[in-house]
């Protein structure tokens, strides 16, 4: 028999005749490759006008698995015309993403080995195909590079939770619960994971909590089972988690209830509000609780008193930045009581201040998983950013001298700034203005987009309520719940939580609130964040916009908006924004408070007492102070202007563009296509326009984004001509059509071919050449009314066909720049 010339293989023959029976040969089971793995399970999203556009997702060709969900190497393969050890370096950084110790590349004559454990005395090193490690091998390899003894590997070989539906944790979800196994087997007793919000942490406590019940008679030899108790901040964490990603316990949790000071019975998940005893039932594997609904400020209404100290075993602390972070905190006393129970914090922003350190109670994070890399995965949305610049935030103002304020009070002469501005004083017209812009996007985009509007206090979230309304008469009178105020004081707004956040409820749309909404509260279809409130905190800004960052395109939930009134997105630039937090916690000299003081007021310690989410949001005066009402001046008909605005994308690296749209286009294109002739070229030459334009924007050119910042029905490739290479003027997309019709290209089409290639052409004038290269668009008016999408095709002859004469017809559209 002939010898096969590799070089004319294709990849996917090398690894079926080579790679495959090489792993098999060496003690592999089909059943431990994930050949064609996709880690992420979606592109990261480039945002394309009003639309999301996922790029290729990564994947590795191979990934080995000791058992389910503890992956210990992966090989990457070529095709024969590459070099045995070609895509090595890309193979590492996707090692690194999976935390998996071996790497392995082939173009099927040989392996090229990178260890990154340390173990072996070469880092690389080629290795015949025959002699691929076994399975216990490379898990041998793996127990030493993590440092696990036999004690420990008893207890980290716990499963995850299979409902057998097939899902699997994403990859970061199961680093962090494989890590959180690993730090307890080892002993350890304070730990802390920072995941993005939208990244799925309740499901990554449940998939912990399942494992150490499953290992916990290893852990502890003579207990029958494990105790765990859930602390979270608002009732309706607590709520949502026993109904989902806590569903897997059903009959073994319930959760912890205290009404009005008194101890109400541990209720069943089918008895939510408990029966009312004044005794707590301790028969149950996992309590959840609030961490207001088991403290009180007398000793009776400690509800966490009645179990005995070494009650629980493990107790995780969901959104561990706000009251746990600090020490005199009423939340940190329940820690303290329950000090030999091993703790675990969960945060996606750890607070890290002078005088607040979760780093210094919890430790260095055992993995942190950022919104960088939950965008860049394509499992977190990614954003825009319009900045609005007003008058008397940018300017200030002083009064004229003896004006007086809506109540007739001689108003101080002084210069006031935009920190003043919706704290000591207030202008009606400042409301409307903002009002007047939010619903200008809204009107222009979708009116039904779910917007949080932050605010600075509630008497702020209750006028910018009511300018809203104003402004939306007709949707408000249709339903009044369009625009709503849901904030700690207002038990309407409040009842109307739940609907705000469930995608399948309309109303309300808009919500005006001061920190409610900050935390905690899962708002998947949010598309618009507004900043219309004064925030320094770090913590704060990464709450409030973590609202906004869930994808849910079965929603149309491709991206989200942040329109920053106040400057706040200023914080994007402070390295600290993202990725891991720095310790610098500082303890102030006895009896000095000094910045303590000024953190009592972020930590808001009397949001959430008693049952409720959370208590009245105070109007406060000074930091400390409590159900202080503010006097504040009232200038009502001093004119409010917008004097500026700016808007922002991602760039490439998924940083927020620093200069201006326009700019940052023109440098990256041409950096590419130095003049215009190659950029024609490149054009012309375009298989599909719209591959072309998703890689301009992955080098950093969006040119539909900067077509749509124009205003007008301007093609991407206009927009090019002119920006970067100053030929002007650019022409509309309708002017293009025109043109090819005037030429009399379509008449040698004729029936059912020349009706639908007229369509494309009005399409293409209606949102560009990106909607024609979609086979998708047949399936629309009013191609919908021509037939369906295989028998307007089949007019055509062949699929290939159709395809030929929609390229045929986009050649036509660019003919003059040949």
């Amino acid at each position: 028999m002939a010898e096969v010339d590799k070089s004319q293989l294709t990849e996917t023959e090398i690894r079926t005749r080579y790679i495959t029976p090489a792993l098999s040969t060496a003690g592999w089971p089909l059943t431990s490759l994930r050949e064609e793995f996709y880690y992420f399970s979606a592109g990261r999203i480039q945002v394309v006008g009003q639309k999301g556009v996922r790029r290729k997702p990564k994947k590795v060709d191979y990934l080995l698995e000791w058992r389910p969900n503890l992956p210990i190497a992966l090989v990457e393969a070529k095709d024969n015309t590459h070099e045995p050890g070609a895509g090595m370096q890309q193979a590492i950084e996707y090692a690194e993403h999976l935390d998996v110790p071996s790497v392995f590349t082939s173009n099927g004559d040989s392996f090229v080995w990178h260890d990154r454990t340390g173990q072996r005395p070469e880092v690389e090193v080629e290795i015949p195909l025959d002699a691929f490690p076994s399975p216990d091998d490379l898990y041998a390899l793996y127990k030493q590079w993590k440092g696990i003894t036999e004690v420990e590997e008893s207890v980290i070989s716990s499963s995850f939770y299979d409902d057998g539906s097939g899902r699997r944790p994403r990859y970061y979800q199961r680093i962090a619960v494989n890590r959180t196994l690993e730090a307890i087997a080892k002993g350890q007793k304070r730990l802390l994971l920072v995941m993005a919000t939208g990244t799925g942490k309740t499901y990554t406590a449940a998939q912990i909590i399942w494992r150490f019940m499953e290992s916990f008679r290893t852990l502890n030899p003579g207990k029958s089972q494990a105790r765990v108790l859930f602390l979270a901040d608002r009732n309706i964490l607590i709520d949502q988690t026993m109904m989902n990603d806590f569903a897997m316990f059903k009959g073994r949790m319930a959760k912890l209830s205290a009404s009005r000071g008194t101890i109400s019975k541990v209720a069943n998940p089918d008895d939510p509000e408990g029966a009312g005893s004044k005794v707590v039932d301790k028969s149950f594997e996992l309590y959840l609780s609030l961490y207001q609904a088991v403290t009180g400020t007398e000793e009776i209404d400690n509800v966490y008193k009645q179990f005995s100290p070494d009650f629980f075993d493990l107790i995780i602390v969901d959104e561990c930045h706000r009251g746990s972070a600090r020490e005199d905190s009423a939340w940190r006393g329940i820690l303290e009581y329950f000090g030999s129970a091993i703790q675990l914090g969960m945060t996606a922003t750890p607070k890290e201040t002078k005088t607040v350190s979760n780093i210094d109670y919890f430790g260095d994070p055992l993995y942190t998983y950022s919104l960088k890399q939950g965008i860049d995965d394509g499992f977190l949305a990614p954003y825009k950013v319009i900045r609005t610049a007003l008058d008397v935030d940018t300017f200030g103002w002083r009064p004229e001298e003896g004006q007086v304020d809506d109540s007739g009070t001689l108003i101080p002469d002084r210069h006031y700034t935009g920190e003043d501005i919706d704290d000591s004083i207030v202008f009606p017209e400042r409301d409307k203005r903002v009002a007047e812009r939010i619903t200008e996007y809204l009107k222009g985009t979708d009116r039904f987009a779910k917007t949080i509007v932050f605010c600075e206090d509630i008497p702020h979230a209750n006028r910018m309520r009511r300018a809203l309304a104003n402004l939306n008469a007709d949707e408000v009178r249709r339903d009044s719940r369009y625009v709503m105020q849901i904030t700690g004081d207002d038990q309407q707004g409040k009842q109307e939580l739940d609907n705000f956040i469930d995608p399948e409820m309309p109303y309300p749309v808009i919500a005006t609130t001061s920190k409610l909404l900050a935390t905690g509260v899962d708002a998947q279809t949010c598309k618009l964040i507004v900043l219309n409130s004064r925030v320094e905190s770090m913590t704060d800004f990464k709450q409030m916009i973590g609202r906004g960052t869930r994808v849910r395109t079965d929603y149309d939930k491709w991206f989200f908006v942040i329109m920053d009134f106040k400057n706040v997105t200023k914080l994007f630039a402070d390295k600290d924004f993202d990725g891991d937090p720095v310790k610098v916690y500082e303890l102030p000299p006895d009896g000095d408070m000094g910045d303590a003081v000024e953190e009592l007021d972020d930590v808001d310690e009397t949001a959430g007492e008693g049952e409720d989410d959370e208590g009245p949001e105070q109007w406060v005066e000074r930091p400390g102070a409590r159900n202080v009402r503010r006097k504040r001046i009232v200038v009502s008909g001093q004119p409010v202007t917008i004097i500026g605005e700016q808007v922002q994308m991602l760039g490439a690296d998924g940083k927020p563009l620093t200069s201006s749209l326009k700019d940052f286009v023109r440098k990256a294109l041409t950096q590419s296509y130095s003049t215009m002739e190659a950029f024609l070229a490149a054009w012309l030459a375009a298989h599909q326009r719209s591959a072309l334009l998703d890689e301009f924007a992955e080098a950093g050119a969006p040119l539909e984004d900067l077509a749509e910042q124009y205003g007008e029905d301007l093609d991407p490739f206009d927009v090019a001509l002119d920006v970067c290479y100053d030929h002007s003027p650019p022409r509309h997309r309708r002017d293009r059509a025109d043109a090819v019709r005037a030429t009399g290209y379509l008449d040698k089409y004729q029936g059912q071919v020349h009706s639908v290639l007229e369509a494309l052409l009005e399409k293409y004038v209606e949102s560009g050449v990106r909607s024609i290269e979609d086979i998708g668009v047949l399936r629309v008016q009013p191609f919908r009314s021509m037939g369906g999408p295989m028998e307007l095709i089949r007019s055509f002859g062949t699929r290939e066909t159709y395809f030929k004469a929609v390229h045929d017809l986009e050649q036509q559209l660019y003919q003059e720049a040949q």
